[in-house]
């Protein structure tokens, strides 16, 4: 079973090479997905924007964004802006004008060459879009990038929001309250345990010139308290089933580390980790947790808290119908012998 995608279901122009990486191939060989994962692939994936995929973006007043630091660490992070701030000058294109919120890891990060993962979602109407490429060109207004993938991806485990702009969002890059942080500390805790998602950030690249390396973002949903803290430094969460591909997965197992981004809806407060990331393939609690595929686990390394970043206030809806599928860590917990 797929999970289909609500924008940019079109044929893929490249016939004779895989489109996944060695890493992207072992998973699907794992689960038992690979020729199924390919023949998906080459409908849904493409090397330019199509249409409907440039008009979502451009629309969004933001876009969630990944890269790696200097020490090869994912992190995850989030671009905002006027709606229109995306623009895509031509189907290899994008540029994004706007500056980052101050505090933010990759301020340090992003420059020209640098491989970025984007994800641009939408709450209310469960809409996201993938895009993988290159940063052609950046300075303190704008960042340019060189689209290489592109596709849509599934509703599934999206909670439904509405969204305010409010207005800071004409000042983004003024002065934040940031906090660095080596261990999870009581407000990290509390941001954790309410999220109901999350955005995770990884990277894989051997230099074989393989043209399916590069960065990566994506979505990642469930009930609240999904996310496990298992001590000061540990998150645990369930994987579920998704469009099987396994980007994010496939980075991990060929490269095992994370970055990872919780937003604090009410507050506008962006805790960003980068981990060291493991597969738990088969365990006791991964089988007792419904709709589970597999367990992930990210021990962090590194961590920043930047308070009242977002100049965006979201409202709760309604959750996805897809959390009917899946359980919670409570009943777990409460199976018997535990």
């Amino acid at each position: 079973m797929h999970c289909p995608s609500t924008v940019g279901s079109i044929m893929n122009d490249q016939t004779t090479m895989t489109l996944f990486h060695r890493g992207e191939r072992e998973v699907q060989e794992h689960v038992g997905s690979r020729e199924f994962s390919e023949r998906l692939g080459r409908r849904m994936i493409r090397d330019r924007l199509p249409g409907d995929h440039k008009a979502f973006l451009s629309q969004l007043p933001f876009v969630l964004i990944g890269a790696i630091d200097a020490e090869r660490r994912p992190w995850a992070s989030i671009l905002v802006g006027q709606g229109g701030f995306i623009s895509a000058p031509d189907a290899q294109t994008l540029r994004i004008e706007t500056r980052l919120i101050d505090g933010d890891p990759l301020q340090k990060i992003l420059s020209e060459g640098a491989d970025v993962g984007l994800l641009g979602i939408e709450y209310h109407n469960r809409i996201r879009v993938r895009v993988n490429g290159k940063i052609r060109k950046i300075d303190d207004e704008s960042i340019t990038i060189s689209v290489e993938h592109a596709f849509g991806n599934c509703p599934q485990y999206i909670q439904s929001r509405s969204y305010e702009l409010l207005p800071g969002i004409a000042s983004i890059g003024e002065p934040r309250a940031t906090l660095p942080a080596e261990r999870l500390d009581e407000r990290a805790r509390q941001i954790i345990a309410n999220a109901d998602h999350f955005f995770i950030a990884t990277h894989f690249s051997d230099n074989s010139g393989d043209e399916s390396h590069g960065a990566d973002v994506s979505h990642r949903g469930g009930k609240p308290g999904f996310v496990r803290i298992e001590d000061e430094r540990t998150l645990t969460f369930p994987d579920f089933r998704g469009n099987n591909f396994f980007n994010t997965l496939g980075n991990i197992a060929a490269n095992p580390r994370a970055g990872v981004l919780f937003i604090d809806f009410e507050r506008g407060d962006l805790l960003y980790l980068t981990c060291a990331a493991e597969i738990v393939w088969d365990s006791e609690e991964s089988r007792a947790f419904k709709g589970s595929q597999r367990l992930m686990k990210l021990t962090m390394d590194e961590g920043v808290l930047v308070e009242q970043a977002l100049p965006i206030r979201w409202s709760f809806e309604d959750y996805s119908r897809s959390l009917k599928s899946t359980g919670s860590w409570e009943e777990v917990d409460a199976e018997p012998g535990r």
